[in-house]
Protein backbone atom coordinates (compact mmCIF):
# COMPACT_ATOMS: atom_id res chain seq x y z
CA UNK A 1 0.00 0.00 0.00
CA UNK A 2 1.57 3.59 -1.13
CA UNK A 3 2.58 5.90 2.02
CA UNK A 4 0.26 8.76 2.15
CA UNK A 5 3.66 11.25 2.42
CA UNK A 6 4.95 10.08 -1.19
CA UNK A 7 1.30 10.57 -2.67
CA UNK A 8 1.06 13.94 -1.15
CA UNK A 9 4.01 15.02 -2.25
CA UNK A 10 3.66 13.58 -5.79
CA UNK A 11 0.20 15.33 -6.30
CA UNK A 12 1.44 18.47 -4.76
CA UNK A 13 4.73 18.53 -6.72
CA UNK A 14 2.61 17.14 -10.48
CA UNK A 15 0.28 20.73 -9.11
CA UNK A 16 2.60 23.04 -8.92
CA UNK A 17 4.72 22.09 -11.75
CA UNK A 18 1.89 21.53 -14.54
CA UNK A 19 -0.26 24.99 -12.96
CA UNK A 20 2.75 27.23 -13.93
CA UNK A 21 3.23 25.59 -17.48
CA UNK A 22 -0.83 25.86 -18.21
CA UNK A 23 -1.00 29.19 -17.32
CA UNK A 24 1.81 30.32 -19.82
CA UNK A 25 -0.22 28.07 -22.14
CA UNK A 26 -3.44 29.49 -21.52
CA UNK A 27 -1.91 33.19 -21.68
CA UNK A 28 -1.44 32.34 -25.20
CA UNK A 29 -4.11 30.68 -26.24
CA UNK A 30 -6.27 33.51 -24.38
CA UNK A 31 -4.39 36.21 -26.61
CA UNK A 32 -5.44 34.33 -29.84
CA UNK A 33 -9.15 34.06 -28.48
CA UNK A 34 -9.60 37.90 -27.74
CA UNK A 35 -7.37 39.18 -30.86
CA UNK A 36 -8.70 36.88 -33.70
CA UNK A 37 -11.37 34.84 -32.63
CA UNK A 38 -12.25 31.34 -30.28
CA UNK A 39 -12.75 29.54 -32.95
CA UNK A 40 -8.74 29.08 -33.91
CA UNK A 41 -7.53 29.05 -30.39
CA UNK A 42 -9.75 26.57 -28.98
CA UNK A 43 -9.53 24.27 -32.40
CA UNK A 44 -5.56 24.50 -31.97
CA UNK A 45 -5.61 23.93 -28.28
CA UNK A 46 -7.57 21.08 -28.86
CA UNK A 47 -5.53 19.25 -31.36
CA UNK A 48 -2.58 19.76 -29.29
CA UNK A 49 -4.49 18.02 -26.40
CA UNK A 50 -5.61 15.41 -28.69
CA UNK A 51 -1.86 14.82 -29.39
CA UNK A 52 -0.86 14.56 -25.62
CA UNK A 53 -3.24 11.86 -25.37
CA UNK A 54 -1.85 10.14 -27.88
CA UNK A 55 1.55 10.48 -27.12
CA UNK A 56 0.30 9.20 -23.38
CA UNK A 57 -1.63 6.64 -24.82
CA UNK A 58 1.55 4.99 -27.35
CA UNK A 59 4.36 5.56 -24.69
CA UNK A 60 2.50 5.23 -21.16
CA UNK A 61 1.76 1.37 -21.25
CA UNK A 62 5.68 1.16 -22.45
CA UNK A 63 6.39 2.14 -18.88
CA UNK A 64 5.63 -1.07 -17.74
CA UNK A 65 8.07 -3.27 -19.69
CA UNK A 66 10.82 -1.39 -18.27
CA UNK A 67 12.53 -2.70 -15.03
CA UNK A 68 11.58 -0.91 -11.63
CA UNK A 69 15.04 0.00 -10.70
CA UNK A 70 16.68 1.35 -13.72
CA UNK A 71 13.10 3.86 -14.28
CA UNK A 72 13.95 4.79 -10.78
CA UNK A 73 17.62 5.69 -11.98
CA UNK A 74 16.39 6.94 -15.49
CA UNK A 75 13.90 9.02 -14.22
CA UNK A 76 15.60 10.39 -11.14
CA UNK A 77 18.35 11.53 -13.01
CA UNK A 78 16.37 13.66 -15.64
CA UNK A 79 14.08 14.71 -13.01
CA UNK A 80 17.91 16.18 -11.01
CA UNK A 81 18.35 17.70 -14.36
CA UNK A 82 15.07 19.27 -14.80
CA UNK A 83 14.26 19.95 -11.44
CA UNK A 84 17.97 22.02 -11.32
CA UNK A 85 17.02 24.01 -14.53
CA UNK A 86 14.01 25.30 -13.10
CA UNK A 87 15.94 26.30 -10.04
CA UNK A 88 18.74 28.29 -11.84
CA UNK A 89 16.38 30.25 -13.72
CA UNK A 90 14.39 30.81 -10.15
CA UNK A 91 17.43 32.12 -8.84
CA UNK A 92 18.82 33.87 -11.52
CA UNK A 93 15.33 35.70 -12.05
CA UNK A 94 15.18 36.66 -8.02
CA UNK A 95 18.63 37.77 -7.90
CA UNK A 96 17.70 40.26 -10.97
CA UNK A 97 20.12 38.50 -13.49
CA UNK A 98 17.22 37.92 -15.55
CA UNK A 99 13.81 39.26 -16.07
CA UNK A 100 11.20 37.67 -14.14
CA UNK A 101 9.03 35.92 -16.71
CA UNK A 102 5.55 38.54 -17.86
CA UNK A 103 2.26 36.85 -18.42
CA UNK A 104 1.02 40.52 -19.41
CA UNK A 105 3.98 41.09 -21.16
CA UNK A 106 3.82 38.26 -23.05
CA UNK A 107 -0.45 38.72 -23.90
CA UNK A 108 0.70 42.02 -25.19
CA UNK A 109 3.23 40.50 -27.53
CA UNK A 110 1.27 37.76 -28.05
CA UNK A 111 -1.53 39.90 -29.54
CA UNK A 112 0.59 42.44 -31.04
CA UNK A 113 1.85 39.70 -33.65
CA UNK A 114 -1.59 38.69 -34.66
CA UNK A 115 -2.42 41.81 -35.25
CA UNK A 116 0.29 42.27 -37.48
CA UNK A 117 -1.08 38.79 -39.20
CA UNK A 118 -4.86 40.11 -39.19
CA UNK A 119 -5.05 41.32 -42.88
CA UNK A 120 -3.00 37.97 -44.17
CA UNK A 121 -5.62 35.03 -45.39
CA UNK A 122 -4.08 32.82 -43.51
CA UNK A 123 -4.88 34.86 -40.53
CA UNK A 124 -6.76 32.20 -38.67
CA UNK A 125 -4.95 29.35 -39.90
CA UNK A 126 -1.83 31.20 -38.65
CA UNK A 127 -3.76 31.91 -34.90
CA UNK A 128 -4.62 28.36 -34.53
CA UNK A 129 -1.12 27.25 -34.73
CA UNK A 130 0.05 29.42 -32.34
CA UNK A 131 -2.28 28.14 -30.03
CA UNK A 132 -1.43 24.51 -30.99
CA UNK A 133 2.13 25.39 -30.39
CA UNK A 134 1.76 26.85 -27.14
CA UNK A 135 -0.25 24.21 -25.64
CA UNK A 136 1.67 21.60 -27.26
CA UNK A 137 4.87 22.74 -25.98
CA UNK A 138 3.57 23.34 -22.41
CA UNK A 139 1.43 20.51 -22.35
CA UNK A 140 4.62 18.08 -23.49
CA UNK A 141 6.24 19.93 -20.17
CA UNK A 142 2.82 18.68 -18.08
CA UNK A 143 3.39 14.88 -19.17
CA UNK A 144 6.80 15.10 -18.62
CA UNK A 145 6.18 16.30 -14.87
CA UNK A 146 3.39 13.90 -14.38
CA UNK A 147 5.28 10.65 -15.74
CA UNK A 148 8.69 11.77 -13.58
CA UNK A 149 6.87 12.63 -10.14
CA UNK A 150 4.40 9.12 -10.59
CA UNK A 151 5.85 6.45 -12.80
CA UNK A 152 8.84 5.63 -10.49
CA UNK A 153 6.65 5.03 -7.72
CA UNK A 154 3.34 4.09 -9.68
CA UNK A 155 2.11 6.74 -8.89
CA UNK A 156 0.79 8.34 -12.36
CA UNK A 157 -2.83 8.58 -11.05
CA UNK A 158 -2.02 10.53 -8.60
CA UNK A 159 0.03 12.74 -10.37
CA UNK A 160 -2.20 12.82 -13.20
CA UNK A 161 -5.06 14.18 -10.47
CA UNK A 162 -2.56 16.75 -9.64
CA UNK A 163 -2.00 18.08 -13.04
CA UNK A 164 -6.08 18.01 -13.79
CA UNK A 165 -6.75 19.70 -10.80
CA UNK A 166 -4.11 22.29 -11.93
CA UNK A 167 -5.36 22.83 -15.16
CA UNK A 168 -9.07 22.85 -13.76
CA UNK A 169 -8.22 25.76 -11.40
CA UNK A 170 -6.42 27.78 -14.28
CA UNK A 171 -9.15 27.98 -17.01
CA UNK A 172 -11.97 28.21 -13.73
CA UNK A 173 -9.65 31.41 -12.92
CA UNK A 174 -9.12 32.46 -16.55
CA UNK A 175 -13.31 32.51 -17.65
CA UNK A 176 -13.78 34.01 -14.52
CA UNK A 177 -10.80 36.86 -14.57
CA UNK A 178 -10.89 36.59 -18.80
CA UNK A 179 -7.43 38.12 -18.67
CA UNK A 180 -3.46 36.60 -17.93
CA UNK A 181 -2.84 35.39 -14.84
CA UNK A 182 0.03 37.89 -14.39
CA UNK A 183 -0.94 37.87 -10.21
CA UNK A 184 0.86 34.61 -9.96
CA UNK A 185 3.86 33.95 -8.27
CA UNK A 186 5.46 32.34 -10.83
CA UNK A 187 9.07 32.49 -9.93
CA UNK A 188 8.63 31.45 -6.71
CA UNK A 189 6.35 28.75 -8.02
CA UNK A 190 8.65 27.64 -10.10
CA UNK A 191 11.59 27.53 -7.20
CA UNK A 192 9.05 25.75 -5.20
CA UNK A 193 8.59 22.98 -7.74
CA UNK A 194 12.88 23.41 -8.62
CA UNK A 195 13.13 22.16 -5.03
CA UNK A 196 10.50 19.25 -5.07
CA UNK A 197 11.62 17.51 -8.45
CA UNK A 198 15.51 17.75 -7.21
CA UNK A 199 14.31 16.16 -4.23
CA UNK A 200 12.13 13.75 -6.16
CA UNK A 201 15.29 13.18 -8.29
CA UNK A 202 17.61 12.72 -5.80
CA UNK A 203 15.50 10.03 -3.66
CA UNK A 204 14.63 7.86 -6.81
CA UNK A 205 18.36 7.92 -8.12
CA UNK A 206 19.38 6.72 -4.82
CA UNK A 207 16.52 3.86 -4.73
CA UNK A 208 17.74 2.89 -8.47
CA UNK A 209 21.01 2.23 -7.53
CA UNK A 210 20.29 0.19 -4.46
CA UNK A 211 20.39 2.83 -1.77
CA UNK A 212 18.24 2.27 1.62
CA UNK A 213 17.18 5.81 2.58
CA UNK A 214 16.24 6.57 6.04
CA UNK A 215 13.27 6.53 7.25
CA UNK A 216 12.09 4.94 3.65
CA UNK A 217 9.46 7.78 2.17
CA UNK A 218 9.64 10.29 4.48
CA UNK A 219 13.92 10.41 3.35
CA UNK A 220 11.72 12.49 0.75
CA UNK A 221 11.59 15.69 3.42
CA UNK A 222 14.74 15.35 4.50
CA UNK A 223 16.41 15.56 1.26
CA UNK A 224 13.32 18.55 0.13
CA UNK A 225 14.40 20.48 3.43
CA UNK A 226 18.39 19.79 2.61
CA UNK A 227 18.04 21.08 -1.07
CA UNK A 228 16.00 23.96 -0.03
CA UNK A 229 18.36 25.13 2.34
CA UNK A 230 21.68 25.40 -0.24
CA UNK A 231 19.26 27.30 -2.79
CA UNK A 232 18.60 29.38 -0.01
CA UNK A 233 22.39 29.67 0.79
CA UNK A 234 23.97 30.12 -2.78
CA UNK A 235 21.14 32.73 -3.43
CA UNK A 236 22.30 34.92 0.02
CA UNK A 237 26.08 34.45 -1.37
CA UNK A 238 25.34 35.17 -5.07
CA UNK A 239 23.02 38.21 -3.26
CA UNK A 240 25.75 39.95 -2.16
CA UNK A 241 28.25 38.89 -4.91
CA UNK A 242 25.65 40.29 -7.53
CA UNK A 243 25.83 43.46 -5.48
CA UNK A 244 29.12 44.39 -5.04
CA UNK A 245 29.34 43.96 -8.39
CA UNK A 246 26.59 46.33 -9.33
CA UNK A 247 28.31 49.02 -6.95
CA UNK A 248 31.70 48.45 -8.38
CA UNK A 249 29.85 49.40 -12.39
CA UNK A 250 28.04 52.06 -10.60
CA UNK A 251 31.67 54.11 -9.77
Amino acid sequence: MNSLTPILSTITASFLGSFVEVVEAFTIVLAVGVTRSWRPALTGAALALAVLAALVLIFGPLLALVPITTLQFVVGVLLILFGMRWLRKAILRSLGVIALHDEEAAFSKETAALRQQSEDRRADYLAGLASFKAVLLEGVEVVFIVIAVGGAHGLTLYAGIGALAAFILVMLIGLLVHRPLATVPENTLKFVVGLMLTSFGIFWTGEGIGADWPGADLALIAIFAIVALASFAIIRGLRGSVGKSTVKAAQ
